[in-house]
């Protein structure tokens, strides 16, 4: 696994975000690099690995994946209910946005409106991003 579509992919595991490891096929997107910044500060661990997608569909089929999402700058964070692979429909989280996916959103989205503080010195001194 390395992307859905053009924006990052991330798995959650409990309280981890598993996301592919850069290679020279992986676009490092900033709200890629948002979400791996944040994740620690809302007590979510992060882990950047090779992820095959069998690994994926077994995690699904056994419940220890317990949701996905893509980012990008458009969509921020969108959830991902479901994989479809070789005819098979896998859903992930009853095909509901999930815990984390949600937190994270609201963060990021918080201090890009200004609702939230901005601890990482993302804003530039004229106040925008």
């Amino acid at each position: 696994m390395e992307e859905a579509g053009s924006m990052n992919i991330f798995f959650v595991y409990a309280n981890k975000l598993v996301t592919p490891r850069l290679t020279d096929s992986i676009l490092p997107g900033i709200t890629r690099d948002s979400v791996l910044a944040l994740a620690p500060q809302l007590g979510y661990e992060v882990e950047e690995k090779d992820i095959s997608i069998d690994e994926v569909l077994s995690d699904i089929k056994s419940g220890t994946l317990t949701e996905s999402c893509g980012t990008g700058t458009a969509a921020v964070l969108a959830p991902v209910g479901e994989l479809f692979y070789k005819g098979e429909k896998n859903i992930i989280n009853d095909n509901k946005v999930g815990k984390v996916t949600r937190d994270l959103y609201k963060r990021l989205v918080g201090i890009q409106y200004g609702i939230e503080k901005d601890v990482f010195g993302w804003f530039d001194v004229a106040g925008k991003i």
